[in-house]
């Protein structure tokens, strides 16, 4: 709408309503953009409802979320670990349940569990990459360092005053 200004009173009496209608604007936009966030986020919702339900989701995400969350090892919090501990407390249990505790009783499957669980929270994927490194250092092939030949050093081979260094001298300078 456009009104005609004459003088300044309705200069003042414009900017206030056009500073009322950009509120209005913005509150709109502001609603339409919940609205759309609502509508966006209403599958990932369903999938977080029905997974809670099922037991130990939580600790496979937990896995698998240090591999999204940028690859650095201490990424979440303080105390939560690398993806390599992570994996190792999931596989090491089954590994050993499955081959040396094959026969055994579950106190002694429990006790396994826990110790190889608190054994795993000290292994760090930065201690993994130290110890493959050193190994590498050790089991490499050391590299023989090159003889030089002593050479006679530029005092010894001057010629009258002159070095030669193999360019014919010209015969204006003798």
């Amino acid at each position: 709408m456009k009104s005609k200004i004459k003088n300044i009173e309705d200069l003042r009496l414009e900017i206030v309503r056009l500073n009322q209608l950009k509120k209005e604007q913005e509150e709109y936009l502001v609603d339409q953009y919940q609205l759309l966030k609502h509508k966006v986020e209403a599958p990932a919702r369903f999938i977080s409802n029905l997974t809670s339900s099922i037991p130990g989701v939580d600790f496979v995400k937990g896995i698998f979320s240090a591999f999204g969350s940028g690859g650095g090892a201490k990424s979440g919090a303080a105390n939560q670990s690398d993806w390599l501990a992570r994996a190792l407390q999931l596989g090491l249990p089954l590994v050993l349940n499955r081959t040396f505790l094959k026969n055994s009783g579950w106190l002694k499957k429990a006790i396994v569990l826990l110790a190889s669980d608190s054994a795993v929270a000290q292994v760090t994927q930065g201690k993994v990459s130290s110890l493959m490194s050193k190994l590498a250092k050790f089991v490499r092939p050391k590299k023989s360092k090159k003889k030089h030949k002593d050479v006679a050093p530029l005092d010894d081979l001057e010629d009258n005053g002159m070095v030669n260094f193999g360019i014919p001298p010209d015969s204006e300078t003798y």
